[in-house]
């Protein structure tokens, strides 16, 4: 009997462990070596004082992480608020915060020497967008050109570093980005460009939690993330990402987005 008990320990003990760690995806609007960089010392103080270990996670593209978010590969995950209004719905992510104070902008692009003066001077062009479900930086813009007749091609590259990138290096004319990435990209990059155009606000991204994450381990990892907003050195790690904070969020947050009726992920759903 001992030894069967003994046993029945052993093959429980690595699910018990399992319980305590989690998975935090981020939607891969940079580089992951950039991703990494920047948001593992955020987890790693939301890990060393909760006691529940949590690892960074990305995808190659956003096309991917859509796919991931749907599968519920993430137990957390850091999402545009689109996705969010999306994978809320299935598998069933929940809002527990977002950045402090925060609001997202769409932003386009172009050169620092291009002679583009609005968006009418895109007419006919072939353009950058990281893909095609990014909110702010590739509907948001798409559906403003659509509405002032502008035709345009969109090509999308992954990443918005690489509408950065390319729009720098005149591979496009233009492309779509956010306020945030968009001071976060290399310097060399972003002294090249100018913002043509900006869409109006809308709540930004969000901090969701699958519903298998247990409610006393969301309300461990709120409680940590609130309490960042009153650590000098924790800020300091905040600041890396562009962030002026993180606060509690529920989902009605994002009614803003839903009244949108973007339909562009539907398939997924079915």
């Amino acid at each position: 009997m001992r030894i069967r008990l003994f046993l029945l320990a052993v093959v429980l003990l690595p699910s018990l462990s399992l319980a305590q760690t989690l998975t935090f995806g981020v939607v891969p609007q940079q580089s992951a070596k950039t991703l990494a960089a920047r948001w593992s010392p955020v987890l790693n103080y939301i890990s060393e004082n909760t006691g529940i270990t949590i690892q960074f996670a990305t995808a190659k593209n956003i096309p991917e992480f859509e796919k991931r978010l749907l599968a519920g590969e993430y137990d957390l995950a850091y999402m545009n608020p689109y996705h969010y209004v999306v994978f809320h719905q299935k598998p069933g992510y929940q809002a527990i915060a977002k950045q402090k104070d925060k609001q997202i902008r769409g932003i386009v692009v172009v050169r620092k020497d291009s002679d583009i003066d609005s968006l009418e001077d895109l007419q006919n062009t072939r353009l950058a967008f990281p893909s095609p479900a990014a909110f702010a930086a590739s509907i948001l813009p798409r559906a403003q050109m659509a509405q002032e007749n502008i035709v345009f091609t969109p090509s999308y590259v992954s990443s918005h570093d690489s509408v950065y990138l390319n729009v720098s290096r005149g591979f496009f004319p233009a492309g779509g980005g956010v306020i945030r990435t968009f001071n976060n990209t290399s310097p060399e990059v972003r002294e090249q460009l100018k913002v043509l155009w900006q869409t109006k606000p809308y709540t930004s991204h969000a901090i969701a939690a699958h519903p298998r994450v247990a409610q006393e381990q969301q309300r461990k990892i709120v409680q940590a993330m609130l309490q960042m907003n009153d650590e000098a050195e924790a800020m300091s790690l905040l600041k890396a990402l562009n962030f002026n904070g993180l606060e509690a969020a529920s989902n009605d947050r994002w009614d803003d987005i839903r009244d949108l009726d973007i339909k562009l992920l539907d398939h997924m759903l079915e």
